[in-house]
């Protein structure tokens, strides 16, 4: 008797769950439409506006200044020590932003989320008035706290406001290897918001607070969507044909087989393999 009451019960309560309105996750007419596929705008470099290397002008200090020469000198000699991204490691923030392939915005009251299709990369950025934890557990993305505001006063937001600490090294801001500081202490600011002109590019004004700056680095990155997206995956592992021994970087040609990247770089070391030469 107590089981048929039971099925009784739960039954009402189905019939009642279908007739009732259901509430939506998210209110269209109070958030901005950011749907679709998001490319970058400009090269890969982090100030889009600036060409890439020197020409970048980062405001650094003089012992990371130093850093970013050696960085830049390897490079220059077919060396990639130094780009964490070409050891397949992520980019983590703010270099991730550069989006080397698509990314997708997914907006929720609670949280909203960016997913790049480079490496994977996924960042969570929370707006349901959380405080900032006590304790932060290190990642390359950071910890993401925004809130949205309606600078035109119409009651619909238009601006995602975010600031994201927390991180894990070592992070690198672009290809070129200007450095972040060793200690992680990096503080970084956002606004993004979409262009007034047109719809469908979308602005991100980034504000990197670093000890290897001088002064607070603010560039701005712009997107521009596909409203009809094909998406295409990416595997770093599939993709990399970087070899790293040691501080040695080598290249895997088309045919498998290894080639040096600097002139007169001496081949691996193959004494613990069998039948090497002595």
């Amino acid at each position: 008797m107590h089981f048929r009451n039971f099925i009784v019960a739960i039954t009402s309560a189905a019939m009642l769950s279908m007739t009732m309105p259901v509430a939506h996750a998210l209110d269209d007419s109070k958030y901005p439409d950011w749907k679709g596929m998001w490319e970058r705008i400009g090269g890969g470099s982090f100030d889009p506006s600036k060409r890439g290397g020197r020409a970048q002008q980062p405001p650094l200090t003089a012992e990371y200044q130093a850093i970013w020469e050696a960085n830049m000198a390897d490079l220059d000699t077919g060396g990639q020590d130094y780009n964490t991204q070409a050891h397949c490691t992520p980019g983590g923030m703010p270099r991730m932003m550069i989006v080397y392939e698509p990314m997708e915005l997914i907006v929720t009251p609670e949280t909203t989320y960016i997913q790049i299709t480079f490496n994977s990369d996924l960042r969570r950025i929370y707006t349901d008035g959380r405080a900032w934890p006590k304790t932060l557990a290190p990642t390359y993305a950071g910890y993401s706290i925004g809130r949205w505001t309606d600078p035109d006063g119409d009651g619909r937001f238009t601006t995602l406001e975010v600031e994201t600490r927390g991180f894990r090294g070592p992070r690198i801001a672009d290809p070129s290897g200007i450095p972040l500081h060793q200690d992680n202490q990096t503080v970084i600011k956002e606004r993004f918001f979409l262009d007034k002109s047109d719809p469908d590019v979308l602005h991100d004004e980034i504000t990197t607070i670093d000890h290897a700056f001088t002064r607070p680095w603010v560039v701005t990155r712009s997107y521009h969507r596909d409203r009809n997206p094909t998406w295409a995956e990416y595997v770093c592992g599939e993709s990399n044909q970087y070899v790293f021994l040691g501080k040695e970087t080598y290249f895997i040609t088309g045919d498998g087989l290894m080639m040096p990247t600097k002139k007169n770089q001496p081949p691996p070391d193959l004494r613990n393999f069998s039948g090497a030469a002595k």
